[in-house]
Parts: C-alpha cells; structure tokens; sequence
C-alpha cells in the first residue's frame, strides 16, 4: 500500500519548483506548493487506487489531507470521488465532512466538495448536517453547503422530492444575500445559474425576491444563463 509519505514523494519528484511559487502566488494560502498539474495528480491518483480497499484509501486520503500541501489535499478528495463506494461510504462522507471546517481556499474546497457532492447524492439525508453547516462562522463551511449540493440544480425531470431539496437550497441561499463577501455571492450566483439551465422559473423568483439585496456582479452572473423567453 502507498503511504501519504511516499505518495507526497511521488508528487514532489515530479514537481516543478517554479510552477509551485506561481501557484503560491495565485492560492494566496501559505502552504507548500509542489507545482504538480492536475492531470498528474490525476494519474497518480488513479494508480495509488489500484488494487487497494476503502480502509486503505481512507487512511491515504488523511494522510494526505494532514500532510498539508496543496497537491496532496487535492488528490485526497480525488481518491474519495466516485458515486458509488462500497462496502458502505458513511466513513468517506464522515472524512469529507471533516475537512470542511478547514477549507481555506477555493481550489481544494471545491474539490473535497465535489467528493461530497458524490456522498450527498448517494444518501441525501445527509442535507441536515449540511444544513447547521449554514449558520457557521467560517465562511468556507457556510459556502460548502451551496457548493455540494449543486447536483440538484441539474435534473431536467427532477422528483418531488428533488424539488423539495431545490427550495429547501434555495431557502439557504436566502439567508445569505445579505452576506457580501465575493465567495459567498459568486456561489449564490453558481448556484442559480445551473438552475437557471432547469428551472428558470425558480431562478426568476428568487431573483425577484432577493435581488436588491446581493452585489450586483452576483445578480448578473444569475442571471446569464436564464432563457429569454423565461416567465
């Protein structure tokens, strides 16, 4: 089995020390940059997936993840992204969750927040831990909640109870339109643009009810994709 310590070995001899100081630079996050692309991780990820159980990967991905750089937070999400793991995937959605109090830049949070999109999906009862998510003080655990659910705003024949799920996000994203930091709006706006592909209906409506209180850039990046013939 691959450990966190020679996997991190494995990036580092195939990084590139210049690449890693522009990365730092762009992240503005002081942490250690390899300077490894994403398709690389990519690869790397998929062989340290090889021939391992869920224990072992789940014992990677926090090494990994406590490890600290920048590549190696990202390949731990990547090895805990897939729709179905099995025998059971509640120690994975338990690890993804864990991390959430310590995102810290966007790159590795919407990483680990695709992986939790996965788990979300995969058993949806999880939305009332990601709902006291909502309320939290740290700005990157209040955004993660908008972020990993937005498989819901892409069904084009949603269920009802995927409706209920698209206003009960959207109840969320309420509370925050008051909140004017850019991380928070631009995900508002993300969230209701892919919806607005859908169900533009709903998009319409909250835009009617919220608009005047969101940042401008964030109203019109709602509202970019909204057909023209939308009611």
């Amino acid at each position: 089995m691959t450990t966190a310590k020679i996997a991190i070995a494995q990036l580092r001899a195939v990084g590139d020390p210049a690449k890693a100081a522009e990365m730092h630079k762009y992240h503005k996050v002081d942490r250690p940059y390899l300077g490894v692309a994403n398709p690389v991780i990519d690869e790397h990820v998929k062989a340290w997936r090889e021939n391992v159980d869920l224990d072992q990967r789940l014992a990677l991905a926090k090494g990994l993840w406590k490890g600290n750089t920048h590549e190696g937070r990202i390949a731990a999400t990547k090895l805990l992204t897939q729709a179905r793991i099995k025998p059971d995937d509640a120690e994975a959605w338990a690890l993804i969750a864990s991390w959430v109090p310590e995102f810290d830049a966007w790159a590795i949070a919407d990483h680990a927040s695709i992986a939790g999109q996965k788990r979300l999906v995969a058993d949806p009862a999880r939305l009332d831990e990601v709902e006291a998510w909502t309320t939290s003080d740290h700005m990157w655990t209040r955004r993660a909640a908008l972020v990993m659910t937005l498989p819901w705003t892409k069904q084009n024949h949603p269920k009802p109870n995927d409706l209920a799920i698209r206003d009960r996000v959207l109840h969320w994203a309420a509370g925050y339109v008051t909140d004017h930091d850019w991380f928070i709006q631009k995900a508002i706006a993300w969230w209701l643009r892919e919806l607005s592909k859908h169900d533009p209906e709903r998009v319409r409506g909250f835009l009617d009810a919220h608009a005047a209180d969101m940042k401008p850039f964030a109203v019109k990046e709602a509202a970019r994709k909204l057909p023209s013939d939308a009611p």
